[in-house]
């Protein structure tokens, strides 16, 4: 059997002569080949292609001078480039035993599943090789978390967040997938309807290098499990009320420093605007930024938009605050949540809608109910 590893990598050099000669040693019962997939800003991709001009199996190497999708699209470029069917996906710090892959192969080999998740939380595995407490806490939290968003698709599996798997790409549509921060294999199981099976294995302490968790990962993480659970508009919501929260405060300082609620109101909601916008260029709309127009041209479109809602909203707010006689927070409040549906709408359709020249040739009424669908769902689970 044929199996291409697919070894996504950023900065591993002292790991990659390692790993060529492990997975080379332990290669029994198919035949390999090691595509690694590198974003590296070091001189790993001159170490990988010395090590491939005399490794004993074929090594090959796409370097992608702009990333696009993180790690997880690093992974999808490697399964679209794979030259078997086949493939394994593990990191590049020997942190998943290249050992292993050959249980994953045997276990495939069975022919009942399309996917072999090789787990640290299954039967005897074990995530020994965690830096520490806190991240052993962090990994097993997210995991109960991940389990919980996704309990009929991750039903068969003790360990969503492993980076290390086998997968039968013909199971899958490679190019649906939406690769986006590091974790890859949630992605698929979100997205997919597959046949899963487990093996356990012992997750091993970092052979050389640094770690590249970082605080902006977690954050990303958060961001790519919301979205897939609950939809696009679910990460739109979730900034919004960060805005929202971040509004209100500011609106409750100015306030207490002995500004009037009127100037008060506007610089919150000033503020608020540019925030909510880079956060959504990041988070929300990431995948329509090319085909859309400039990052200016939609930051002016985004923030005349919220200034012409926060013309509006303004006025109604401070009649509700003379009206009713309630507090400057909670009018803010109640007014912000009212404006939410429209904005959505105003950007997946207006700030994010394609160039004309990239538009597709349909009815506006067809466009609009086509974009407002792919926009507001998610693979879910119904």
């Amino acid at each position: 059997m044929q199996v291409t590893i697919v070894v996504p990598t950023f900065n591993e050099a002292p790991n990659v002569a390692e790993l060529v000669q492990r997975v080379a040693g332990s290669a029994h019962g198919y035949d390999p080949e090691i595509l690694f997939v590198d974003d590296s800003t070091d001189d790993t991709p001159r170490v990988i292609e010395q090590v491939a001009k005399s490794a004993p199996i074929p090594v090959r190497l796409i370097h992608r001078d702009h990333p696009v999708g993180g790690l997880s699209g690093a992974v999808t470029t490697g399964l679209a480039a794979a030259t078997a069917d086949v493939c394994v996906v593990m990191d590049g710090d020997l942190q998943h035993p290249p050992e292993d892959i050959a249980r994953l192969v045997t276990r495939f080999r069975r022919g009942d599943v399309d996917m072999v998740v090789a787990s640290r939380y299954a039967e005897d595995g074990n995530s020994a090789g965690l830096a520490d407490g806190s991240r052993v806490l962090v990994s097993r939290g997210s995991t109960l978390v991940t389990k919980a968003m996704f309990p009929i698709r991750l039903k068969d599996v003790s360990d969503p967040m492993t980076g290390f798997f086998l997968l039968d790409r013909r199971a899958v549509d490679v190019a649906d997938l939406k690769p986006r921060g590091f974790k890859i294999l949630l992605e698929i199981l979100a997205r997919e309807s597959l046949r899963v099976a487990e093996i356990p294995f012992s997750f091993a302490s970092r052979h050389a290098g640094e770690s590249k968790a970082t605080f902006m990962q977690g954050v990303n993480f958060l961001a790519q499990l919301t979205a897939l659970r609950f939809g696009k508009m679910s990460v739109f919501a979730l900034i919004g009320a960060l805005g929202a929260v971040a509004n209100l405060a500011i609106v409750w300082v100015l306030s207490h420093m002995g500004v009037h609620d009127l100037p008060a109101m506007i610089v919150a909601a000033e503020i608020t605007i540019i925030a909510n916008f880079i956060l959504q260029e990041r988070f929300v709309f990431q995948d329509m930024r090319a085909e859309a127009s400039g990052v200016f041209s939609r930051f002016a479109k985004s923030a005349a938009f919220n200034n012409a809602e926060l013309i509006i909203r303004i006025p109604i707010t401070a009649l509700m605050i003379s009206s009713w006689h309630i507090s400057v927070v909670i009018a803010t409040a109640m007014t912000l949540v009212a404006a939410f549906i429209v904005r959505f709408l105003f950007h997946s359709l207006v700030v994010y809608a394609p160039r004309r020249s990239a538009a597709r040739k349909a009815s506006p009424a067809t466009r609009f109910v086509e974009e407002l669908d792919r926009q507001s769902l998610s693979p879910g689970e119904l």
